[in-house]
């Protein structure tokens, strides 16, 4: 099976962003970028639907190391 030359990565719940990192190098990726987002969820205050962050979210983009 063909690898990805790029592939996403989530910092899953649980894990640090060392463990995420560790996990695309065992897979033979390279960070190339950083994105985060926030996580809202829906809460009813007073009859009113408010969206309140509840998490951050963090993907890494990885390379395929060797690839240009």
């Amino acid at each position: 099976m063909k690898k990805q030359k790029k592939r996403k990565f989530e910092v899953l719940d649980g894990e640090t962003i060392d463990q995420c990192l560790e996990r695309m190098e065992k897979e033979g990726y390279t960070p190339v970028r950083r994105m985060e987002r926030p996580v809202f969820e829906e809460i009813v205050e007073n009859k009113e639907k408010i969206r309140k962050p509840f998490k951050q979210q963090i993907i890494f983009e990885g390379k395929l190391k060797g690839e240009k």
